[in-house]
């Protein structure tokens, strides 16, 4: 009985133990943030399912769109011999008979001849695995071809053509930059409107580069008249075939020019021929097809609303990014993205595209969520925490090492790791796509790690007030300073009827030629309504709050002086000490030394006062402009130019003061036809009226419009006691070259 009491207790303890270490790791689970592949479990589990199969097995469809293919294809093409003898059993009446079967259902001219004969024996003695890997590709892209070239009324035999040109690889280049399953050139695919840029090429997307390989067969068919010289004209351009035909005497048919062809093309239409006759008669050869890796009619496209990765979608819709790269070969960097102008679709299995639109929130969602985790230009890696100390996620890049072992490929290599293969190529200094056995491949991963920084306290959360200030005796006082920085600011300007390019340039303080360039404007008329770009370089004062230290007895003064403000600047990229000396005209010892700058060197971002403490902590005038106003009644007959012309002032000034539309102006109207600009500095010392004004006199502020021809000695020739260095000390003007345009000040 006892023993039975014992063994109870002691299970009781026990399970409270468990139940008690169950508890704490619910809590902490609860508090720890999640991980990517708990918000990615997390989302997928609440995802609407059908039961439709994949359509794809990722490893088999991964062997059939393997640039070796490619590669041993051209390469045959390439050394092709029609004259060598090629010893195979394939009775050479049987061979005529089959050709003339071809010929006569074909509008190509499938004539028997030795050196034809020689490549179909080539091709079935050496690449019978070959074609039946590419017969098992052609049941996924033929369909595609056949519609487009039927859609032209275009021989349908020449989707061949494809298998001869790429071995049915959307993504094989050749040796001269020609890319997709047709092999378009750059400038080709650009003149049959292929869209190629950083992300997209459309010369690797099966349905467009099809229509623009049939469009060019059209053309080329309408030049020449005959098919056989269509295929060669495709392969070597038609300035090539047209010079072996002026070569051959006149002579049109390809078997008699072909010796004047360029060397790889007197191997491309035997070569065609040959792939032709094995496809029509694989069966008679014991060639059986791979079994097909997809249907064309089993997958369907979704138009993508917010850029993804096809690592992304891989992880939420379990199709295998091998699978993804077949379907969308169009997408270089194995991304889909996103651009406000254009439409790009993402072609799934029948199946995954039920689950895409059914989830749709929840997928981009998850996309958003991974856009936010990535590290930020100039981002702070540390989090606030009520601790000294606070743990946060940090990305580090680790190296890793895979070894190559038999049957490994660089495609479920760059899988198992996340990775493209162009990375890994690329990091290991890979040409081809095979895997080199028995080799350490490097892998460049990264990784989050937890590690623990320190507390910032955030300035916005600092409050101090003044009266905790003088209650000790070093207190904190806070100062407000503003920092000065240059960034170029866009503007735009609508066209408005009468206006030109001289108005328009006046108006914003800028130059005619700028304009023009930078809305790539060629002569000088302009249409009413049209946006355009102006680009100025405008100062940006940002106020921000500074801790200054001071005794008891100093507060008040602190107090009384925080108000003021002192000139800062923040360092941007690509300055040095140097540069913003000789920015804000100031010499570098004075700028070392108000900073405490031992060398030249200075932090991105960092702020420098460009004036010493002293003149920091000095009384700031308080220069208000006021504006002194001339109108003008407007008289019978008068216009905006006369008017403007009566007071050397610009139409654009007159339409900018009076907010006018247009040029039409009234009888009786009034107008502001010129704004003068008049600093009033207080004096205490001035005790009357009459020197307060003269103050303001002396202190009006002029603008003169830089003319063709201008130099700055003949501006100044023009105010008496005005020097050319007043003009560039007053105009920020570092060199003695001048803009048509420009408005410089006059104080003199």
């Amino acid at each position: 009985m006892t023993i039975k009491k014992i063994t109870s207790l002691a299970l009781i303890l026990v399970s409270s133990t468990i139940f008690a270490q169950e508890a704490l790791i619910d809590t902490v689970v609860k508090k720890a943030p999640l991980t990517r592949r708990e918000v990615l479990d997390s989302i997928k589990a609440s995802f609407v399912h059908d039961n439709l199969a994949s359509c794809i097995d990722s490893l088999w469809m991964k062997e059939m769109v393997s640039l070796n293919l490619y590669n041993d294809l051209s390469t045959d093409i390439k050394n092709i011999n029609v004259d060598e003898k090629v010893d195979y059993e394939l009775p050479t009446a049987l061979l005529k008979e089959r050709l003339k079967k071809m010929d006569e259902k074909s509008p190509f001219n499938i004539e028997y001849n030795v050196g034809l004969e020689n490549v179909i024996k080539s091709f079935l003695k050496n690449r019978k695995k070959t074609f039946e890997r590419l017969m098992g590709l052609s049941q996924f892209y033929f369909p595609m071809f056949e519609e487009s070239l039927a859609a032209k009324n275009i021989p349908l035999e020449i989707k061949y053509l494809a298998v001869v040109e790429s071995a049915l690889n959307p993504r094989a280049v050749s040796r001269v930059g020609a890319t997709g399953l047709w092999q378009f050139m750059y400038q080709t695919g650009k003149q049959y409107d292929l869209n190629i840029n950083s992300y997209v090429d459309d010369r690797s997307d099966p349905i467009k580069a099809s229509n623009a390989a049939t469009q060019y067969m059209t053309n080329m068919y309408n030049i020449f008249g005959d098919w056989d010289l269509v295929l060669a004209a495709y392969n070597s351009g038609p300035g090539n075939v047209a010079k072996a035909i002026r070569r051959s005497g006149g002579k049109q048919n390809y078997w008699n020019i072909r010796k004047y062809l360029p060397k790889e093309t007197q191997g491309y239409l035997p070569a065609f021929l040959a792939t032709m006759y094995i496809f029509e008669y694989h069966k008679e050869h014991g060639i059986k097809p791979d079994r097909a890796i997809a249907n064309h009619f089993a997958t369907d496209t979704i138009m993508i609303k917010k850029a993804m990765t096809f690592k992304q979608i891989s992880d939420l819709l379990d199709v295998p990014v091998a699978e993804l790269q077949f379907l969308n070969p169009s997408y270089k960097r194995d991304e889909v993205p996103f651009m406000s102008n254009e439409k790009h679709y993402l072609r799934l299995p029948i199946n995954k595209v039920a689950v895409f639109t059914s989830n749709e929130d929840k997928i981009y969602a998850f996309v958003q969520y991974d856009a936010n985790k990535r590290e930020r230009p100039y981002e702070s890696l540390v989090a606030v925490s009520d601790s000294n100390y606070s743990v946060n996620d940090r990305k580090i890049t680790k190296i890793k090492y895979h070894k190559v072992r038999r049957g490994d490929s660089l495609s479920e290599i760059s899988d198992k790791y996340g990775i493209t293969m162009v990375e890994l190529k690329k990091w290991n200094h890979l040409r081809n796509n095979k895997a080199p056995m028995g080799k350490k491949l490097k892998i460049y991963t990264s990784e989050v790690v937890a590690v623990k920084v320190k507390k910032i306290i955030k300035p916005d959360t600092i409050a101090v007030k003044e009266t905790s200030a003088i209650a000790s005796n070093t207190a904190k006082v806070f100062k407000d300073e503003k920092v000065i920085s240059y960034k170029n600011v866009t503007k735009f300007h609508k066209v408005k009827r009468g206006e030109n390019l001289g108005e328009i340039s006046d108006k914003y303080g800028v130059t005619v030629a700028e304009v023009k360039k930078w809305n790539h404007i060629k002569g000088t008329t302009l249409t009413k309504g049209k946006s355009l770009k102006i680009i100025k370089n405008e100062r940006i004062v940002t106020t921000f709050r500074r801790e200054v230290k001071a005794d008891k007895n100093d507060i008040e003064t602190s107090l009384s002086s925080s108000s003021k403000q002192s000139d800062f600047y923040e360092v941007q990229r690509g300055d040095n000490l140097f540069s913003i000396a000789k920015k804000f005209n100031v010499s570098l010892e004075d700028l070392k030394k108000w900073n405490n700058l031992i060398d030249l060197n200075v932090e991105l971002g960092s702020k420098l006062a460009l004036v010493s403490n002293d003149e920091v902590q000095a009384t700031e005038a308080s220069h208000k402009p006021e504006v002194k106003i001339t109108e003008h009644v407007v008289d019978r007959g008068e216009s905006l130019g006369s008017i403007a012309k009566k007071y050397d002032v610009s139409v654009s000034d007159i339409k900018d003061w009076n907010k006018m539309d247009d040029n039409t102006i009234k009888y009786g109207t009034k107008l502001i036809v010129g704004k003068k600009y008049i600093i009033s500095s207080e004096n205490k010392n001035s005790t009357s009226k009459k020197d307060n004004i003269a103050v303001n006199d002396k202190n009006e502020i002029k603008l003169y419009h830089v003319k063709k021809g201008d130099s700055l000695f003949s501006i100044a020739k023009k105010y008496p006691g005005v020097s050319i260095s007043d003009l560039k000390k007053w105009n920020g003007i570092k060199n003695e070259s001048l803009k048509a345009g420009m408005k410089l000040k006059i104080n003199g």
